[in-house]
């Protein structure tokens, strides 16, 4: 063995290798670790210990006491070794292989009914859907990476595509197996989890820090996010932090069990600690009486949960119903109902958003709900405010729903000061003065300012050279500011007329940082078509939306040229958003600022191709398109699609008078009624199986 292999023993002068360590204390070593980590299992992941602490103290400092004698015996999975690294100086990026996706919220009944309906009309299915039902802690989202069985890396979320690397933070934790327990594990194992910090834990170190006059924390959220960002995993070791996983995402998915909930026991079999609330339900009826269930326990819990979290259970249709730009189609967060307060509004102010929309902000005597001090409240537009009657001076109950905008819920009126007036909306936008109108049929005011008016420019300018959309790296919000303020830009194509002295003229800008800004201004030239349409900032046209009308016309000036109607076509592009789409392009000032986007001097560009919409499709099809509704018997709609996709014929979303046939199923809904008044073709099943037959031959 040579030299870097031999350690020096602290207990004698003689040089030991792993070799010359005798054999009993090497199986000692080995009995001692599996004992421990046997009796961590029970005591952190079970919560039933068998052994008094005294005992388990006697058991660690025998193994610390042997690794001191043979230093050559100290492996990173040691239970002695939860606390071994230095303070770090920063996180590392990690970039997590699979992302770490959001939840979309369900906050009341209707909406989990509406979720499991969803589920049911997208595979087809009839019988009710099994899911897995899980308290939704209010913690911290952690992915932990497993290889031969060992902690190798621990990561936060981040934006879901990167995050932290925290792995001796989290090596502190004693629920956190640093060797997995068992067999049968894959070779690469990823699971994900919630970092927390226990109900009476948090009590106890917020009165510790208070007796000593140090900083307390709001709540036990904000608690494990601090303690997981400390520098030195001491400090980290000091904070009474638990994890509980709550899935897999290993690429391996073929060594582990199809169903979710399976997954979460060969998880608890492995050593990992899994919530004890988690439960297998059956269709909406199953999910709502598990969340009324968790409702009444949820403040006997030790830890604090913000809602229930429903999983589709089987692996095979989650993969089937896949996901939406950010969050899985299969699962959804059941929000408990956001604890409330009084307090009292102190002001009705409007203010302009990116859109031009005037909302009314109720500002408030500042108020703590659920640890965070509220001081605004949205009001969401003028025909809630008059609903709610809100008013200066009334006293109000605020309240905040996990990370949602705090909002007004109610007013006691026998509160109410006698002189109080009802708030009016403004004539005129409260930032450039211009006309504020409410378009018919809608319940939100708009400033008709446009581009001309600051609030709505900055906000617009913002979003253009924001990281989904064009990613021009450096033009913050604050910087966004200035060249507005200062009269730089006034139009997303100034932004390309800059010149680094315009740059370094501003505030806090150095030569590095302009050259920065000019580079990534540079970069920008070359895009996508769907990133440069997302950047406009449409009305509800969101980064899928961008994509599907990217690869159906294919060019800029084919989606600007198309009616209504012909926008209907795009997949999941339905009426209203159809008539957003146009009448964006329709303005004169939008078309002015595309051309100074598209002129020589602005330069940006994309690939463009023919789109499917004009491909000509090959055969028998070709050229029609199909509309579904209803539920069929004999395929689910993705089966129908591609049957008709096969043949070279198209499938759209709505219901237009371009459509040659409707193809309807079991439940028709509203497109029924809409190609009956079309005068459209309609196939009943056996109808669309003799059509499908008929082309085949």
């Amino acid at each position: 063995m040579n030299d870097s292999c031999a350690r020096r023993s602290s207990s004698s002068s003689i040089t030991i290798s792993l070799m010359e360590i005798p054999q009993p204390a090497r199986q000692l070593a080995a009995d001692l670790r599996a004992e421990i980590r046997k009796h961590d299992y029970q005591y952190h992941v079970l919560d039933a210990p068998v052994i008094p602490d005294a005992e388990y103290d006697r058991l660690l400092l025998q193994l610390k006491e042997l690794e001191k004698q043979y230093p050559d015996l100290v492996t990173p999975e040691s239970p002695t070794q939860r606390v071994g690294a230095a303070p770090e100086s920063g996180f590392k990026p990690v970039r997590h292989e699979r992302p770490m996706l959001s939840l979309e919220n369900a906050f009341d009944e209707d909406e989990v009914i509406a979720f499991d309906r969803r589920i049911s009309e997208r595979l087809g299915l009839e019988d009710s859907i099994s899911y897995s039902a899980e308290p939704k802690l209010d913690g911290v989202a952690i992915s932990l990476l497993y290889e031969g069985g060992r902690l190798i890396r621990a990561a936060t979320r981040g934006d879901g595509s990167t995050g932290e690397d925290v792995t001796h933070n989290v090596r502190t934790i004693k629920s956190v197996p640093l060797q997995l327990a068992g067999s049968g594990w894959p070779e690469r194992l990823e699971v994900r989890g919630e970092v927390y910090m226990p109900r009476a834990g948090f009590e106890a170190m917020n009165k510790r820090a208070a007796a000593a006059g140090e900083k307390t924390f709001a709540n036990p959220r904000n608690a494990a996010a601090g303690s997981l960002r400390q520098l030195d995993p001491q400090v980290t070791a000091n904070r009474p932090l638990d994890m509980f996983v709550y899935g897999a995402a290993t690429a391996m998915a073929e060594q582990l069990p199809g169903l979710h909930s399976e997954i979460l026991e060969r998880l608890s079999q492995w050593g990992l600690k899994v919530c004890p609330q988690s439960s297998v339900v059956e269709g909406a009826a199953g999910c709502l009486a598990y969340f009324r269930e968790l409702s009444v326990i949820r403040d006997e819990l030790p830890y604090d949960i913000d809602g229930i979290v429903y999983k589709v259970n089987d692996l095979s249709l989650q993969e089937r119903l896949g996901r939406v730009a950010r969050a899985p189609r299969w699962d959804i967060a059941h929000k408990f109902p956001a604890q409330e307060q009084l307090t009292v509004v102190r002001a009705v102010e409007f203010q302009v958003g990116r859109t031009g929309a005037v909302t009314p902000v109720a500002r408030l005597e500042p108020v703590e709900v659920g640890g965070v001090t509220v001081s605004n409240a949205t009001l969401h537009n003028f025909d809630e405010l008059r609903r709610k009657d809100v008013r200066v001076g009334d006293t109000v109950i605020v309240r905040r729903a996990g990370d949602v905008i705090p909002e007004i819920v109610s007013v006691l009126k026998d509160r109410r000061p006698a002189d109080s007036q009802p708030v009016e909306l403004p004539g005129h936008c409260p930032v450039c003065g211009s006309d504020v109108i409410r378009p018919e049929g809608e319940a939100v005011a708009r400033c008709t300012g446009g581009l001309y008016c600051s609030a709505q420019r900055k906000e617009s300018l913002k979003h253009f050279v924001s990281r989904r959309a064009l990613d021009i790296a450096g033009l913050g919000s604050k910087l966004i500011d200035q060249l507005v303020d200062t009269g730089l830009v006034k139009s997303p194509g100034d932004l390309y007329r800059l010149t680094k002295e315009d740059l370094i003229e501003l505030e806090r800008m150095g030569q590095k940082s302009a050259d920065n800004i000019m580079a990534a201004l540079d970069k920008s030239r070359e895009t996508t078509l769907e990133r440069f349409l997302y950047a406009l900032g449409i009305r509800d046209v969101g980064e899928a939306t961008a994509k599907s009308l990217a690869r159906y016309y294919g060019s800029l000036d084919r989606i600007i040229a198309a009616s209504e109607e012909d926008l209907q076509e795009v997949p999941d592009v339905g009426p209203i958003v159809a008539a957003r789409i146009h009448a964006f392009f329709s303005q004169p000032h939008n078309q002015s600022v595309l051309k100074d986007l598209r002129d020589s001097n602005t330069g940006i560009q994309w690939p463009e191709t023919a789109g499917e919409a004009n491909t000509s499709g090959e055969g028998p099809l070709a050229g029609m398109t199909f509309v579904l509704t209803g539920k069929l018997d004999a395929f689910s709609r993705t089966e129908a699609k591609d049957k008709i996709e096969a043949l070279g014929g198209r499938v759209s979303g709505s219901v237009s008078s371009r459509t040659a046939f409707l193809v309807q199923g079991h439940d028709p809904g509203s497109k029924a009624k809409k190609a009956q008044k079309l005068k459209v073709d309609v196939l009943d099943e056996a109808g669309f199986i003799r059509l499908l037959t008929t082309k085949h031959s």
